[in-house]
């Protein structure tokens, strides 16, 4: 994507008037140099489609029809006041039309969360400064050695193999390690890049444009937005260390939906193994000030209050561990880069990087192996006895179909554990950005109607950027403000099991969109989730309070008011498209198990029913969502179907 000039004075009148800074230190967007971040994000979308629809409407921006669009009558946006400029992006977020809203939400994310990254020129952001963020803590250099040697093809590549995985991640990782310890030839596929501990510098800039995908970045009604890792070791190199095991009630829902596997001892057997190699302990558990928060919340209501184990070794819980998201700089994170691709490499597994499989070929209903290429143009053939689609649960099932499969249920059952926080200001300085990153939960929630379904809460550091995009806003300078205040800060986020589901689709180019509108019921579940949420943070002393509800509106303690009205504007102001900010938190089920091709893309072995030498083990698998952080729960399905296909093979 090339902007011409009057598509990128467009966006910087967009992002400025987002955020226009204060005229007294703090800069605006384009000043700062988020016009330029901005653009180079969109224009790594993979998405040609969506790039293409931004590319329209900055080409239509300033013109008077666009004025029209936007109801400020036939005038170019150029023309207006900042006052006016904002008021016409308020009126566009709280329209009655769900695709203005999602307009609305995609341009102010782009816009707000570009500025909070931008270091800006001395690469110090006055931004930071103003929070009293510290900003990037730099690359160490006392780090060992890397202990990996992927290669990156740079010329055509050819090889032979007895299995090929795609995907390195949690379920791909382990798959890997189980199938060469076994004494097969293994190769391993990765799209994104290595990065070790000494390419960390705790950045959220460098963080994200290294570490997650461009895109889909969010759910095509506009109602989610998406984050996926895309890296050597996946989603386990920049996830939360969080760890628990798939949940009994769980296990038995799946196993009634004919994945029987996951009611028997070789899945116990799976998750023990898991759980040894990954470390993970409760030794690093140590509060956080924002787990202290919610702590004390729950306490004084008398709710659940839970101790998170996690998978590290020699974490210090403390500043470095705020940075986790961004890839762990003391190597403490027990990711599969750390331990089960070490393994596959150890007993001769070959790993690559940069490239992107488009294309498992299948003859005579076998696969032999898969097709692919760098980002350089660079052909990439694999022949093998059998292939593993570990590629995640928007990048498998595109596989799948750009491969041929059939089978209506490839794409659907898309679970996305749909999460929100209620945010709220303390006396007490918080320094939410700092501390273990989740080592306290409630499930106080998480059956709400004796079926199952509910909601957990749980905390998470929060950065500037990323925290941004789970706030509302209502205007450049009171948006500028609460961020100023953002080391009182602490929230508690709702991460809600859905119950219904949507589907991941793939377009004529190949790529993967995710259609996903949350059902009635699920969103009474994300309501209710929120006003517990709200009345934790209540009890626990906070000044002030706001939820991610575009509407805007705060509870006030001096006030007097009772929380049961802050709860009833949240449930009044609902969960549609753009109405709150909501994200994704874990991608499932699009790829899901079962015990028949009617109702499952793959059998309870992982295998897909048309192509029997052709295993899936990814959360893509799971039969519906988990109701947990599922890194464990993807372990131990990557762990048993690659025993399974070992012994196929």
């Amino acid at each position: 994507m090339n902007l011409t000039d009057t598509q990128r004075a467009a966006l910087a009148s967009i992002c400025d008037t987002f955020a226009p800074g204060d005229g007294n230190g703090i800069p605006s967007a384009s000043a700062i140099g988020a016009v330029a971040i901005a653009e180079g994000m969109a224009a790594h979308n993979p998405r040609k489609s969506e790039t293409q629809q931004l590319t329209r409407i900055l080409s239509l921006w300033n013109t008077r029809m666009w004025g029209m669009f936007l109801g400020i009558g036939p005038r170019r946006f150029s023309q207006l006041s900042q006052a006016q400029r904002e008021a016409a992006l308020i009126a566009l977020s709280d329209s009655d039309s769900s695709l203005k809203r999602a307009m609305f939400q995609s341009l102010k994310g782009a816009a707000t969360l570009s500025y909070y990254l931008a270091p800006g020129p001395t690469g110090m952001s006055p931004l930071w400064d103003a929070m009293g963020y510290p900003g990037p803590l730099g690359l160490r250099t006392d780090t060992a050695a890397p202990p990996l040697s992927p290669v990156t093809p740079t010329t055509d590549l050819d090889l032979d193999c007895d299995v090929v995985v795609v995907g390195s991640g949690a379920g791909g990782g382990t798959a890997a390690a189980v199938l060469a310890q076994a004494g097969y030839d293994v190769v391993v596929l990765e799209k994104g890049g290595y990065y070790d501990d000494r390419d960390f510098d705790g950045s959220e800039l460098t963080g994200l444009t290294r570490l997650y995908a461009p895109g889909p970045n969010a759910t095509a009604e506009g109602q989610m937005s998406l984050m996926s890792a895309q890296c050597l070791g996946g989603g386990t190199v920049v996830n939360y260390s969080t760890s628990f095991r798939t949940p009994g009630h769980v296990r038995e829902e799946w196993a009634a939906l004919g994945a029987t596997g996951f009611a028997g001892r070789e899945y116990d057997e799976a998750m023990d193994a898991v759980w040894a190699r990954i470390g993970v302990n409760g030794e690093h558990s140590q509060v956080s000030s924002r787990d202290a928060i919610m702590e004390r919340g729950l306490r004084a209501l008398g709710w659940h209050v839970g101790s998170l184990e996690r998978n590290v070794i020699g974490c210090d819980a403390a500043i470095e561990c705020g940075r986790c998201g961004s890839g762990c700089r003391l190597g403490a994170k027990q990711s599969t880069a750390k331990t089960w691709l070490v393994d596959a490499e150890g007993a001769g597994a070959r790993l690559f990087t940069g490239v992107d499989v488009r294309e498992v070929v299948i003859v005579n209903g076998r696969a032999t192996g898969v097709r692919g290429r760098t980002a350089d143009g660079h052909a990439v053939t694999v022949r093998a006895r059998a292939v593993v689609a570990a590629a995640g649960s928007v990048q498998t099932p595109a596989l799948l179909r750009r491969s041929g499969l059939a089978n209506p249920n490839i794409g659907k059952h898309l679970r996305l554990h749909p999460a929100t926080a209620v945010w709220a200001e303390f006396d007490e300085e918080v320094r939410p950005w700092e501390g273990g990153m989740q080592t306290r939960y409630s499930s106080e929630f998480s059956d709400m109607d004796g079926t199952g379904y509910g909601s957990v809460f749980e905390t998470a550091a929060a950065n500037p950027a990323l925290s941004v995009a789970f706030l509302s806003w209502r205007g450049a300078t009171a948006q500028l403000d609460r961020m100023r205040r953002l080391a009182h800060m602490g929230s508690v986020g709702v991460i809600t099991r859905d119950q219904d589901s949507g589907e991941v689709r793939v377009g004529k180019d190949g790529e993967p969109s995710l259609h996903y509108a949350l059902s009635g019921r699920d969103a009474a579940r994300v309501a209710r989730g929120v006003g517990g949420a709200a009345r934790v943070l209540e009890a626990a002393g906070a000044t002030s309070m706001f939820s991610g509800h575009q509407a805007g509106f705060t509870w006030e303690r001096a006030s007097g008011a009772p929380i049961d009205d802050f709860i009833a504007k949240c449930d009044a102001a609902g969960y549609g498209p753009g109405r709150c900010a909501m994200a994704a938190l874990h991608i499932m089920g699009t790829a899901r198990m079962g015990g028949s091709a009617e109702m499952s893309a793959v059998n309870p072995d992982g295998a897909t029913w048309e192509v029997p030498n052709l295993v899936v083990a990814d959360a893509s698998t799971f039969p519906t969502s988990s109701g947990v952080n599922p890194m464990v729960t993807i372990e131990a399905i990557g762990y048993l179907n690659a025993r399974k296909l070992v012994a196929t093979l």
